[in-house]
């Protein structure tokens, strides 16, 4: 770039195509970045006489904004052209201006005080207006200068929703101490509305940053932080919500920053320690290091000595310790990006011998996993109902669900936390069972579908200890869920208790889909006349198969039962066919020598005359 003077302002387009530059408070100077394109400077003066330029945002890769101190300019871009389309103005005095690109909303100060806050909204080539809103100053100012001054403002995206940040470094009642952060909720339509406070309990300077829909307020005189959390329960005055921090204040874990070495200067070991630490976990503290502090929203610390950008996170796992409220702890993870592990090592915790918790805490946990775990199921459900009746994938208003790390399903809780709890030896027993049993308590609650294997883990559980007094109590009262798996499980005990094997038929027969199975676990027994009474029952006894029940009734070696259930098959082939003949298609063969063998011809029916 040729040097033309001092740079104001400078910003690429959001697809790096255009590069725009201010150097006076007239006008913006712009660049090309497209391959076979003139890279030639052109030049756009504000419309507005006698304006000043306070400053430019990109909204699109080709729309841009100029705020000036008399107003807001929208212009398209036309590369090809090299020239500016006015789209849309407003003429209004402006203090001062704020841009939140999550949002694409831009916020002006105005009037003599400053406290009146003009957000306009842009979208697709269009500049919407939005109502203007006053922010509350601590007290009646007693002059007529700026009183609100941007630096106690910011905008940022808290679960979704945009919102305006006053920092107020006095409280307006008289009976609280310290500053605090009041939160403006902006909406795309309708007045913006006081929503949120967040006491501070302090005084002295502060900085603001947003870090997974968390506030954190950092305070330089002690160096430390705290972080708020707006979708916590707090005290409702019928308004707004008071928050005070979730955890006691802490300081930022300090990184150790090497010093440069021989050949290598300054701005190259500011380079590669960026390179080594973008998306770790990056902590800063230290007086010396917090000279000239600066955070600018979202998420990012600049330190203005010497001169580094880091990227705050919040580090989940020693939350854990510093949060005793298990049902707290639990609405405060199931809010975060990257809960899960830390979730499901929780539920290993309370589950521990050490720090084993009370069943009441333990089903509050519970509940709150399987209310995330169901509202994810229902939209899975609506999904796919839409889709099945005719609307389209590539459509708007139709998107699939997203599972976040905050759906801790079944197999999650299997695998990470009640497999691993029922093995421990030195647990009682009494203890493990309540614990399954409130598990399954909380699906049932939310009616979610609860899958056999945590049922066959309270069975095994239950004989381990030799329960089977509390088993069949359990089966009788239909505690555990009726289902094919855990049926077949029961048959498999009936050497370790007898009854097991009732137990699974009478499922069976509630499961009015498992027919085929009660038929096949009966004649495996030997019982064929109960398979035969059993299938005559459901009336499906002119489709079975005679070969399959005569196998059977030779395998018992009871020459009589044989020759019962031989008559049965032939009485029926007689009054489906009007022969009791078996045909080759039947495979009998076999069969109905075996019986002349026994019998003699002379007992094999004959077909009735008429």
């Amino acid at each position: 770039m040729e040097d033309k003077g001092e740079v104001k302002c400078i910003k690429f387009s959001l697809e790096n195509k255009i590069l725009a530059v201010q150097r006076t408070s007239k006008t913006v100077d712009f660049s090309n970045f497209i391959p076979d394109s003139s890279q030639l400077e052109y030049t756009q003066e504000c419309k507005t006489k006698n304006a000043n330029i306070l400053g430019f945002c990109w909204t699109s890769s080709t729309e841009i904004v100029f705020i000036t101190d008399q107003g807001i300019e929208f212009y398209q871009v036309l590369p090809e052209k090299r020239n500016l389309k006015l789209l849309k103005s407003q003429n209004i005095n402006v203090n001062w201006y704020m841009y939140c690109p999550e949002g694409a909303v831009i916020l002006l100060s105005t009037t003599v005080l400053g406290n009146v806050l003009q957000p306009f909204y842009f979208r697709a080539g269009t500049m919407s207006k939005l109502p203007k809103f006053e922010i509350e100053l601590p007290a009646v100012p007693k002059s007529t200068k700026l009183n609100l001054s941007e630096r106690d403002i910011a905008m940022a995206t808290i679960y979704g929703q945009l919102y305006v940040l006053f920092l107020r470094h006095h409280s307006r009642t008289s009976n609280s101490t310290g500053a605090e952060v009041v939160l403006y909720h902006l909406p795309r339509e309708g007045a913006c509305k006081k929503t949120h406070i967040l006491k501070l309990s302090r005084t002295g300077k502060f900085a603001l940053n947003v870090v997974d829909n968390l506030v954190v307020v950092h305070h330089q005189d002690t160096e430390t932080s705290v972080i708020f959390d707006i979708k916590l329960r707090g005290e409702f005055d019928g308004t707004v919500t008071f928050h005070h921090p979730v955890l006691p204040a802490r300081s930022i874990q300090p990184y150790q920053i090497p010093v440069a070495g021989k050949g290598t200067s300054a701005w190259q070991l500011e380079w590669q320690e960026e390179e080594e630490v973008r998306g770790e976990e990056v902590r800063l503290s230290g007086k010396e290091e917090t000279v000239g502090l600066f955070l600018p929203f979202p998420s990012n610390v600049l330190l203005l000595h010497p001169g580094y950008l880091w990227n705050l996170q919040v580090k989940l796992q020693p939350i854990v310790n510093l949060l005793p409220d298990k049902g707290r702890l639990m609405d405060f993870l199931l809010q975060r990006k990257e809960c899960k592990m830390v979730i499901l090592s929780v539920c290993s915790q309370m589950l521990s011998e050490s720090d084993r918790a009370t069943l009441p805490v333990i089903a509050t946990v519970f509940d709150k996993l399987n209310h995330e775990y169901k509202k994810y199921l229902d939209a899975e459900q609506s999904y796919t109902m839409a889709l099945e009746a005719g609307q389209s994938r590539s459509s708007p208003l139709l998107k699939r669900p997203v599972r976040t790390q905050a759906v801790i399903d079944q197999s999650d809780m299997y695998t990470h936390v009640l497999s691993v709890f029922t093995e421990k030896k030195d647990m009682p027993h009494k203890f493990v069972i309540a614990v399954l049993m409130e598990y399954i308590r909380s699906l049932n609650q939310f009616q979610i579908t609860v899958q056999h294997y945590l049922h066959e883990l309270v069975i095994k559980t239950l004989v381990q200890h030799n329960l089977f007094y509390m088993l069949h109590q359990f089966l009788q009262y239909h505690v555990l869920s009726d289902s094919k798996p855990l049926a077949c499980l029961l048959l498999s005990l009936e050497s370790f208790y007898p009854p097991a094997h009732q137990l699974s038929l009478d499922m069976l027969k509630r499961l009015s889909t498992a027919n085929d199975e009660i038929v096949e676990v009966l004649l495996s027994k030997h019982q064929v006349l109960a398979a035969l009474r059993f299938i005559r029952g459901i009336g499906g006894h002119d489709n079975i198969s005679a070969r399959k029940f005569l196998d059977a009734a030779k395998q018992t070696e009871d020459n009589m039962l044989f020759y019962t259930i031989f008559r049965f098959f032939e009485q029926r082939n007689q009054r489906l066919r009007g022969n009791p003949n078996f045909t080759p298609g039947e495979h009998c063969e076999e069969h109905v020598a075996f019986f002349k063998q026994v019998f003699g011809d002379q007992a094999l029916m004959r077909p009735t005359t008429f």
